[in-house]
């Protein structure tokens, strides 16, 4: 069955999404600083994880490189090579 729009419909609708604006408001409000301190204990627990030495895994004297260099030679033809002499 099919209704027809009612300004009493729409203020029903209107007042039912601040009713639902002021409840999520209220309870954000209450529940944001122990979501602000969990998200904060967590990236603190991540920091420390992060910076803590680590132990090494390997015997007194070896060597071992942790990253490659970054190779700066040019992997495209540039062109060839002239050699010139200035003129005086």
């Amino acid at each position: 069955m099919l209704q027809n729009a009612s300004i009493i419909g729409f203020v029903r609708t209107i007042l039912i999404f601040i009713l639902v604006y002021t409840v999520f408001k209220y309870v954000m409000r209450l529940l944001a600083p122990y979501i602000v301190r969990t998200v904060a204990k967590k990236a603190e627990a991540h920091f420390r994880s992060q910076s803590a030495p680590k132990q090494p895994n390997q015997k007194e004297g070896e060597i071992s490189i942790d990253k490659m260099p970054n190779s700066k030679a040019s992997k495209h033809d540039v062109g060839e090579y002239v050699d010139y002499e200035e003129v005086e």
